[in-house]
Formats: C-alpha cells, structure tokens, sequence
C-alpha cells in the first residue's frame, strides 16, 4: 500500500509505503534544529488496541506504545504500530519502548513499522550492542536479520532514496532513542554519544535514576537534592556537548503540569511526551468522589438525613437496616 493521504503534520515523514517506518530519525533532527515544532506524543501506558484505534485519527505526532511495563505479546504490540499508522494516515509515528535490550525483541518492533525506545543504557557497550541489534549490514556494525516477508517484494518493498536499497534506507528510517535510567548512565554518556553517534536522541528516565540513588521519587514532591540537581546539571551538559537531541515528559494540564511550565520544558525537547492514557483514566476516580459529594450536598439540601453515608442504603446509613442492633 503506497502512501497516498495527506502529507500534513508527521505524515510529511512517512515512508513510500505505510507498511515501512517513517523518517522519524529526520523528524527529530529537524524538530531538534527548530524546523518543526517538538514532536507531540501520547504515552500509551496499557497494552490497548481498542485505546490506540481511538486515539489514532486525533492525529498526535507519536504514541508511546509502552512494551516494557505492560503484559503485551508481540502480536499485540504490532497491532498497535500498525493501528497507529494505518488509522493516523501516517500523521502519527509509533515508538515502541522494549522490553530491555533483547536483540529479537528490537527486530519484532522494527519489523512491526516503529521506531524504538531502549530503556536503561548505561554503558557504552550496551549502546553498542543496541545500534547493532537495530541496523542492517556491517557499516554499521548491522546484525539485524533482514525480514523476508515483512515488507513485499516489488510491492510494499520500495525504497524511498532510489540510490540505495531497502535496507540501506530503513537504516536511515527508524530512529533510536536510549533511556539514561541511573547515575553510571549519566556519568557514560558522554563516552556513550562520542563512541555511538548513530543514537538519535537521549530520554532522562528521571524517576528511575532516582530510585537507582535510593532518593524519593515520588511525583509532586520536590526533586532537589544536590546529588540530584549535579546529576541532572551533567546530563544536560552532556546533551547540550553533542548537540544531541532530547526528550522527556511536560504535561500541559493540572495536576501533573501547567501550560506555563509545559512551554518552558518544552523549549530544550525535541520529543516531548504530553499526555497519557493512565493519567487520564486515572481521573475516572476523581469523577466518582465529586459525584459522591454531590449527592451528598444534593441531599442535606433537600433536608433529608444529612449523615447518609453515600454507597449505603439510608436505613443502612441510619444504623436501622435489618441485622443491625
């Protein structure tokens, strides 16, 4: 299937056809260089076709498809990627976080149409074993398998630069993004980006590296510990050094963020993480306490029992129902 929709948005990235990763590793360069704005991502916290199929035709510049921490097979994780490409049109990149630095788990994601997110690299040979688990041929260190029928010969096969095959061109499509999740991390990466330039962009996994620093990590709570802030300072030294891209979380909506904030974090992002399922589900329990409130406002001003407990029957309530004393 060739790409025929609009070119608007990320879909100004996609590749020849659907069925091939886009040009996400230009698509963060050129929002890292301010030819574009940050790319805008929802992170998709639950392994849920139905939630990716809903939220795709919104048009979000990615999705975070989060294979790590959620029971998701590989078939589930690539009817996700393909939900989120086909049902966007191709205005909707997905990166999908593996579980680990397992080599096949990195192939099942890029085979799938993704770009990838790999958590907790913290060594110089980690990053390595990663780049070469993601690219073909030994230019770059390639062990990749190449997929035989993943992509159609002469049919969804084609490669976007007629210079160069498939493969080549694929190497040049997905982009790679590493997670520094801990101290050692930080305190690598410099050696990581000087030994590895074909990592594309930097996460700070901040609530890991704290929980790795035996700090608090609890989300609301100041974050200000001298350890902490040295840490922080050297990362973005570090990225600011490469002129390497970087992304992270900035909410725009209370309680997690405010537009004010989320503008400034946003300035330094080219991938920024701005919304998220679980973060919005979990307001489902927020919307049952004012309901319950409201009835019990709703009541005492009517006049009836103002000590109704709200769940509970009001002869329950009142100590009357049948079996009590």
């Amino acid at each position: 299937m060739a790409f025929t929709g609009s070119r608007e948005g990320m879909a100004a990235y996609a590749g020849p056809t659907l069925f091939q990763p886009h040009r996400a590793r230009d698509a963060i360069r050129d929002a890292h260089k301010k030819k574009i704005g940050p790319i805008m991502c929802y992170y998709a916290g639950l392994s849920s076709v139905p939630i990716t199929r809903f939220l795709a035709p919104m048009n979000f510049d990615a999705v975070w498809i989060d294979w790590e921490h959620s029971s998701c097979n590989v078939e589930t994780m690539t009817t996700m990627v393909h939900e989120a490409i086909f049902m966007s049109q191709g205005r909707t990149i997905p990166w999908v976080r593996v579980p680990g630095h397992d080599h096949a788990a990195i192939g099942y994601a890029l085979d799938a149409g993704a770009s990838i997110v790999v958590p907790q690299v913290d060594t110089v040979e980690q990053a390595k074993h990663v780049v070469s688990a993601a690219k073909f041929g030994t230019k770059q260190n390639g062990t990749r398998s190449a997929p035989p029928f993943r992509l159609i010969p002469y049919l969804t096969d084609m490669a976007y630069d007629s210079r160069n095959d498939v493969h080549k061109c694929l190497n040049d499509q997905a982009a790679i993004m590493i997670q520094i999740e801990s101290l050692e991390g930080i305190n690598n990466l410099d050696a990581i980006l000087t030994e590895v330039p074909d990592i594309d962009i930097v996460w700070l996994g901040s609530l890991d590296a704290r929980v790795s620093m035996n700090f608090k990590a609890a989300f609301g709570d100041p974050w200000d510990e001298p350890e902490w802030v040295a840490a922080r300072d050297t990362f973005f030294e570090v990225i600011d050094k490469h002129d390497k891209p970087y992304g992270g979380f900035a909410f725009v909506t209370p309680p997690w963020g405010t537009p004010e904030a989320f503008a400034k974090a946003s300035e330094r992002m080219a991938f920024c993480a701005m919304s998220a399922d679980v973060m919005h589900l979990m307001n489902l329990s927020n919307d049952l306490q004012v309901a319950k409130e409201e009835i019990a406002k709703s009541r005492g001003a009517n006049g009836d029992d103002k000590d109704v407990v709200v769940g509970k029957g009001k002869e329950e309530a009142n100590g009357s129902s049948n079996g009590s004393g």
